[in-house]
């Protein structure tokens, strides 16, 4: 019987597999994908997940950015708040999860391609894909199939409109050192560098068009992009809000999106992850999984707080359009607000 079987090869389920490898455990990782797997996704790492990763011995290329740069998508009013303990770095989905699917493998976690759907579980093992293993850990994205197998899922939350987010590659130089969001009355459009020829362009939003049709909604971004390559197809994810009853249901437990995602309008959606992941093996080691719970809860304070906050205000027309002026008019209230998340 293995330690931990994690269902999902994504970032937070191969975090979570490293953490358990390095921690003496014996886990298997099932993911019915090759390797590597990409998805719509901001494709910029905090500082605070550049140090996890580090610390992880994962080596990621990509492109560092040295602060977060808030933009009216009309008139080009900015704000900027730069960071205090290091830079973070814009690195492809792609490159990401090969580097931690190769670290992975060095530690001895073994891949096996299935689809993990059914779960059953007492009170010493719980069986899922053919595979028996003393804890579960569910990293299987947004729309988790074991959160959903195991009731977890908890409706919407009433009068919130449901976002998406959608992202394409440019072959063009970043022209900034820092991660630009771009402001339009209903979406915001995020721009990562990722390498010295290459950005990724991240539209968040509560309107179901096409990626060209967001995008048009920023004739100032819209003018610096050169025509998408043959190769730079669109990837969308949603919608973003995915709420659940529980991190912990008896010998399983929930990581990244699975565990519950607020949105990606901070970006703290790795460097979350991979806290995450290391709080889950620190109980399971322990014995303790249903520590869990409040250390999830604990880690996860500041992204739930602030992301509600920063969604709660861009639902109020009469504060929505002041975001970027407010940033721009109190620097170090932002610069902090910036470094708090990162």
């Amino acid at each position: 019987m293995i330690d931990l079987l994690v269902a999902g090869g994504g970032p937070a389920g191969l975090a979570t597999a490293i953490q358990g490898a390095l921690a003496g455990l014996e886990v298997v990782v099932a993911e019915p994908r090759p390797t590597p797997i990409d998805k719509a996704c901001g494709e910029g790492l905090m500082p605070g997940a550049v140090h996890r990763l580090a610390g992880l011995g994962v080596a990621v290329t990509g492109r560092a950015f040295h602060g977060i740069r808030y933009v009216d998508g009309l008139s080009g009013l900015s704000a900027q708040g730069l960071f205090r303990d290091g830079p973070g770095c814009g690195v492809r989905r792609t490159d990401l999860q090969a580097a931690l699917a190769a670290r992975a493998a060095e530690l001895g976690v073994r891949m096996v391609a299935r689809r993990v759907e059914e779960v059953r579980q007492d009170e010493h093992r719980v069986g899922a894909a053919g595979l028996t293993a003393r804890y579960l850990v569910a990293a299987d994205g947004l729309h988790s199939p074991v959160r959903r197998a195991l009731g977890l899922s908890a409706a919407p939350a009433p009068g919130r409109p449901a976002r998406y987010g959608l992202r394409r590659h440019y072959a063009v130089a970043p022209w900034s050192g820092l991660v630009e969001v771009h402001w339009a009355p209903r979406s915001e459009a995020y721009v990562t560098p990722l390498g010295p020829d290459r950005i990724g362009v991240a539209v968040l939003t509560c309107e179901q068009a096409p990626f060209d049709v967001q995008l048009a909604r920023f004739p100032l971004l819209s003018a610096r992009l050169p025509a998408p390559g043959p190769g730079d197809a669109v990837r969308g994810a949603g919608p973003l809000r995915q709420r659940s009853r529980a991190r912990v249901a008896g010998r399983v437990l929930f990581v990244g999106d699975a565990a519950g995602y607020v949105d990606a309008l901070t970006g703290e959606g790795l460097t979350l992850a991979l806290a995450a992941a290391g709080e889950l093996v620190r109980c399971v080691r322990a014995g303790r999984p249903q520590e869990y719970e409040r250390a999830w809860r604990e880690v996860s304070r500041s992204y739930r707080v602030l992301t509600g906050a920063l969604l709660w205000a861009r639902g109020q027309p009469w504060l929505a359009g002041r975001i970027v002026p407010l940033a721009a008019r109190l620097p170090g209230v932002f610069t902090r607000a910036v470094n708090l998340l990162a």
